[in-house]
């Protein structure tokens, strides 16, 4: 393989990360996928964003309802208390919790896009609130296979995003799934360049020697998410988005973010209706997929902050910056 360290510069990266960091979020937060809270679920979603708390459940009408996750009359656990027709109901003392304010308690603002779940932490993310998330465009779901894998890394969410707009590593760290990866173009690069993505030529590996060649472009919407999307070959209007959600530190202090990726797949191939029909056998594969390629993409992401925690990391960025 051709090496493509004097391409991959630092600075380049460092500005990429800036650009996203400096994007509005509006405060939203993913907290989990669409399917991890089924309709009618008799048990509620819980999640610790950057230290806070967070419940999710489903109304009687199918509404996504967030709020703090600990129960405002002694403090219990909400994440462990049963759904009943909509309504979550302590099980210490048995308040129930319609999503509507009471006791001290008040929901947060929450979206479900149809793939992924997101929680509005105003206090946590202190920027101007937006009424939704910002969201790229995607397939439409009607024709599309969509599945989400998540995992968690040692790491702050930042490191996740330098990852991704790392393009160049992709053969050299995933000899297994990349070969000919070239970056057409990347931001700051020349007087052409785009201002926010990475235009990347890349062949997937399908079997043995068998290849798929596309055209990807990568861009980072707001500051904690990255997107592929396909935009020549096979699968054009597909989208891969990489989420990362702080979460709370680590018994020793270390930060811990979660990666939530939605892998959203679509073609104008006939046969792709077939796959579509075969969504729940192809959503394992597609897990497992994305779950071979985080062992690696977490390592990198952990092995930057740990370099930056330590004042070592060669690029540009303190820890505690995103």
């Amino acid at each position: 393989m051709r090496p493509t360290w004097r391409e991959a510069r630092p600075p380049l990266i460092a500005a990429a990360l800036a650009r996203a960091q400096a994007a509005p979020s509006g405060n939203w937060y993913v907290v989990g996928a669409s399917r991890d809270l089924p309709e009618g679920s008799q048990r509620p979603l819980g999640r610790t964003v950057a230290g806070v708390e967070v419940v999710a459940w489903r109304t009687a009408d199918g509404t996504l309802v967030a709020g703090p996750g600990a129960c405002p009359h002694l403090g219990a656990p909400l994440r462990l208390s049963p759904v009943r027709c909509g309504t979550l109901v302590c099980r210490w003392h048995g308040l129930p919790l319609d999503g509507a304010p009471v006791a001290g308690w008040h929901p947060f603002p929450a979206h479900d896009d149809g793939v992924l779940l997101w929680v509005r932490l105003d206090a946590l993310g202190g920027e101007v609130p937006l009424e939704r998330p910002v969201l790229p465009v995607r397939p439409d779901p009607r024709t599309a296979v969509d599945a989400v894998y998540t995992a968690v890394g040692r790491c702050e969410p930042e490191d996740l995003v330098a990852n991704r707009l790392d393009p160049w590593h992709g053969a050299w760290l995933h000899p297994y799934s990349f070969v000919d990866l070239r970056v057409l173009e990347a931001p700051g690069s020349g007087a052409e360049a785009p201002d926010d993505g990475f235009t990347v030529e890349v062949s997937f590996k399908v079997a043995g020697r068998a290849v798929v060649p596309v055209q990807a472009v990568f861009t980072a919407p707001e500051p904690r998410t990255v997107v592929m999307r396909i935009t020549r070959g096979e699968g054009v209007g597909s989208v891969v988005e990489t989420h990362a959600t702080p979460l709370a530190p680590d018994a020793a202090g270390r930060p811990r973010t979660a990666v939530v990726e939605a892998v959203i797949a679509a073609s104008d191939r006939p046969g792709f209706t077939a796959a579509r029909l075969a969504a729940p056998l192809l959503r394992p594969l597609m897990r497992a997929t994305a779950a071979r390629l985080w062992r690696d993409d977490l390592a990198y992401a952990e092995r930057r902050w740990a370099l930056r925690a330590a004042g070592r990391f060669p690029g540009s960025g303190a820890p505690g910056a995103d």
